[in-house]
């Protein structure tokens, strides 16, 4: 198994960096081997996971110079997940990427060259529509739309089916939709059982059956630089998590069985 995922959604706030840093925690803790691409300018993910944001190695200079080196993959706090990070420099890759040439394959090109051993690897895209996220949809083989549980998501998820309609005309027509995952979702409210009911009635089989609800321990882990399965394995944005990654699991055809996220034992001593 080798698939690239790009976690994109042009609206911030909505668990887009979460579940970069903890679908691909789980995953790499139930025996897979994972590399997450940071793209953001803002490097959540490359913060999320203890790592300090440095344009020496940052994949600003693969993306600008196509310099690919060995240097660019990094360890992180969970055996089997590496981590490509992300800087401030970013911000102005936009603007030069614009006459450079290919500048929609400068990702793809860089994943080719590093995929070789990796089972997923997971692209976490800017809150954007602009450059960086069209190299992550046409370098991916599909995407994962978090979406938050309020009205102004519906809208901003037609602006995003439209953009990956437009990428599967133009530089990737293979791109699929895994999965739209509910995010931040309380059931305790009307309006966020009602989006839940739309999106399902509208979407079917693209919406992941395991939703992501509010929860504080989420919120905390970034700033420990650890995924939530090694802050608080036993909190429901944790088990939520796992339950997502079994489903990405069976969705490829994977044995949930035979590849069981490890408990908390096993987890904690998985940190390096």
């Amino acid at each position: 198994m080798n698939k690239t995922i790009a976690v994109s959604n042009q609206k911030g706030g909505v668990g887009k960096t979460t579940t970069a840093i903890n679908l691909g925690a789980c995953l790499a803790m139930a025996g897979k081997k994972i590399l997450l691409v940071d793209i953001d300018p803002q490097a959540n993910t490359t913060s999320g996971l203890g790592h300090q944001p440095d344009a020496d190695t940052s994949i600003y200079n693969a993306l600008i110079n196509q310099n690919i080196d060995n240097g660019l993959v990094c360890k992180t706090p969970v055996d089997s997940l590496f981590l490509i990070p992300a800087d401030i420099n970013l911000i102005g890759a936009e603007l030069e990427l614009i006459a450079g040439e290919g500048r929609e394959l400068r990702l793809k090109r860089i994943i080719k060259h590093l995929s070789d051993g990796f089972d997923f690897i997971i692209i976490d895209c800017p809150p954007s529509l602009g450059l960086l996220t069209l190299n992550g949809l046409v370098a991916a083989d599909s995407v994962i739309i978090p979406l938050q549980t309020e009205y102004y998501a519906l809208e901003g998820l037609k602006l995003l089916m439209n953009t990956i309609e437009r990428v599967r005309d133009s530089a990737n027509p293979s791109l699929e939709i895994e999965g739209i995952l509910f995010t931040m979702y309380d059931s305790r409210t009307t309006l966020a059982n009602q989006v839940v009911y739309e999106v399902r009635k509208h979407f079917k089989d693209d919406v992941f059956k395991t939703v992501i609800p509010r929860n504080v321990r989420l919120a905390e882990s970034p700033s420990h630089g650890l995924p939530i399965q090694m802050y608080d394995p036993k909190s429901k944005g944790s088990e939520a998590y796992i339950e997502l990654a079994r489903e990405l699991i069976r969705r490829q055809g994977g044995n949930t069985v035979d590849q069981n996220i490890r408990g908390e034992n096993e987890i904690e001593t998985s940190a390096r």
